[in-house]
């Protein structure tokens, strides 16, 4: 806390810290939590990074009422899932997770679908079962693989139409 004006200091008195003009040498990434330079992608199952990520799962909100699902479909599964698919669209990009990416997941396996297949509603009910649960990470990642990258790309328009002519060629199942 600095003192009054009124209060007598000395004039011998150390002063402050202040930093020398320049750095002696340069700057190298040397703590634990840095990868500068590393390379991950023949990694297994680490996913796609991408920046704010977690910013999708507030994205879920706005299909919250949009969603139609079936007998045996929750929707926080349905959410852990299609978050996994976003998050890697949003990564193609190099991007943070936009309200199209979670659109286009949702319609890649029906939940915009009032009257979706039987056959997928049977599909992704095995799939996204219980995969909010943190200990489903192999099961959220491998509903995100399902996709692959250059279904992705296309926009939302692209998928829909593309789903309800033929909703199994956009699924590697």
């Amino acid at each position: 806390m600095a003192a009054p004006e009124y209060v007598p200091t000395s004039p011998t008195a150390a002063k402050h810290y202040v930093s020398p003009p320049q750095r002696s040498a340069g700057w190298s990434a040397e703590r634990a939590g840095e990868s500068v330079g590393v390379d991950n992608s023949g990694v297994a199952a680490l996913g796609a990074q991408g920046p704010d990520q977690g910013y999708a799962v507030t994205l879920t909100k706005v299909f919250a009422n949009k969603l139609h699902l079936q007998t045996g479909e929750h929707r926080s599964d349905v959410d852990a899932g299609c978050v996994a698919v976003a998050t890697k669209r949003a990564s193609l990009f190099g991007r943070a997770p936009v309200v199209h990416d979670l659109r286009i997941a949702y319609t890649l396996f029906g939940f915009l679908d009032s009257d979706p297949n039987p056959d997928l509603v049977d599909f992704r009910r095995n799939a996204f079962a219980e995969v909010h649960y943190a200990f489903h990470y192999f099961e959220r990642r491998a509903i995100a693989d399902m996709v692959a990258d250059d279904v992705l790309r296309q926009t939302p328009d692209e998928v829909a139409t593309r789903y309800r002519t033929s909703w199994r060629d956009q699924l590697a199942i």
